[in-house]
């Protein structure tokens, strides 16, 4: 695994020996050279899509050096080169292990990742990179697919053949036999293995066959593949996506099959994408820490409180009797349709240490302008905010003091616990009057 490379999410990247640092990791010139030619496109790619924004090319050290933005997961390069972005869970980065142990607990919670086994010992013991979690996790899920049984259905198929099987195509057996009475062009239907989802899985296991390194993998992706040599690869992706067809009995299908449109279809900037066909998987970590809290906090309010995600029925002003400028809280909670707190979380980190020097702690002020006009739209000017933080050794328990826009709006500022690995462990630290509202 000698090329793959693990650096934190605003670390550095760079080929030449004068940048390199504890915050500056060294990959080959080639991978540089690859992703500098994305950072330099400006504006909109040719294709229409836009130029990256997971990378930004630098000045580090008096040399230059690409910064890794707000995204993490995996890159690859055409030279061969993976190159795992981790969060950054503490302010010196942490143990690469807890911080990819922290990503997967928070990637199941997306819908595109909700197969994803965050218990398999082997994660742990092995410490393996994350792409390897991934392609080790569909080749797990393709196994127990093949042990059950690859579904065939009856395809319809037409031939010129030496004798007479289904329908007769009058049309086409006087084009092609009129001379050749001895042979018939026939329509049938044949019972297959060759059908959209079990070529949209083969031509998975094909993919990942050249990107994994460890000898397991390599080994059961061979054996896999084996298994579907009566069904060809997928000549249209987006095609056999569009035209698959699961049906009563085929819910074994549904794992493997999100892994599949993973691995094919790829989550990652567009700008990734295209001639090199260089495989990446890469999230915007407000997204998922979004996602992560919301799906946690869905399972532990107390009814008949619920919750609800991305609201959009305010706006900011009304101009000549239009509405401007969609305000979407992360997280409403509501009580019988009334809204009663407004969340909204920020993959940022603080530190309490300093609360009382001119950093206030790291907050924005934008934010806190963000957070008004929630209040005042949603609440109508009196409850309870809450902005959500990921828990650090600098930030591990809420501000004390709430945040009093005036006497009847109060905005909280809490951390919420990414690395811990028990469902029912505490993750949310909230005032203590909000006890009756939330679970821990």
């Amino acid at each position: 695994m000698a090329d793959i490379i693990t650096v934190f999410e605003y670390g550095y990247l760079a080929y030449n020996p004068k940048a390199l640092d504890e915050r500056c990791i060294s990959i080959s010139k080639a991978s540089f050279e690859y992703l500098e030619s994305l950072c330099l496109r400006e504006g909109s790619n040719d294709d229409g899509t836009d130029a990256p924004t997971f990378l930004k090319l630098r000045s580090y050290n008096g040399a230059r050096a690409l910064q890794v933005r707000n995204y993490v997961g995996v890159i690859h390069t055409p030279s061969g080169q993976q190159i795992e972005v981790l969060p950054k869970i503490s302010r010196a980065g942490g143990a690469p292990d807890v911080s990819r142990q922290a990503l997967l607990n928070m990637l199941r919670h997306l819908r595109e990742f909700r197969h994803i086994e965050t218990t398999d010992a082997a994660i742990a013991t092995e410490q393996l990179p994350l792409f390897e979690v991934f392609i080790r996790q569909f080749l797990q899920s393709v196994n127990t697919l093949v042990k059950r049984g690859l579904r065939s259905e009856y395809i319809r198929q037409e031939a010129n053949q030496g004798f007479m099987k289904g329908k007769l195509l009058t049309a086409m057996q006087l084009k092609h036999n009129l001379v050749n009475k001895h042979r018939f062009y026939v329509e049938y239907d044949e019972y297959l293995q060759d059908r959209p989802v079990n070529r949209l899985i083969h031509s998975a296991l094909y993919k990942v066959a050249q990107y994994t390194r460890l000898n397991t993998s390599q080994k059961l992706c061979r054996e896999l593949i084996f298994a579907f040599s009566d069904v060809p690869l997928s000549r249209n992706i987006r095609q056999d996506f569009a035209s698959m067809k699961l049906t009563r009995g085929m819910e074994h299908y549904h794992r493997p099959l999100d892994w599949a449109r993973l691995i094919l279809e790829g989550s990652t900037p567009l700008s990734m994408q295209g001639k090199t066909e260089a495989l990446s998987l890469l999230f915007p970590m407000e997204a998922v820490f979004e996602a992560y809290v919301a799906s946690i906090l869905r399972k532990q309010i107390r009814p008949p409180l619920v919750l609800k995600e991305q609201a959009r029925s305010r706006y900011l002003v009304h101009f000549n009797g239009a509405r401007w400028f969609n305000l979407k809280p992360d997280i409403l909670i509501q009580n019988r349709d009334k809204a009663v707190l407004v969340m909204d979380t920020k993959w940022k980190l603080l530190d309490s240490r300093k609360a009382n020097s001119s950093d206030k702690l790291g907050l924005s002020q934008a934010d806190f302008y963000q957070m008004l006009a929630y209040g005042h739209k949603y609440l109508n000017g009196e409850g309870d905010l809450v902005l959500i933080y990921p828990k650090t050794d600098q930030f591990n328990e809420a501000i004390p003091h709430s945040f009093n826009f005036d006497e009847n709006l109060r905005l909280w500022v809490v951390p919420f616990d990414v690395a811990a690995r028990v469902m029912d462990e505490k993750r949310l630290d909230l005032p203590a009057h909000f006890s009756d509202w939330i679970n821990h």
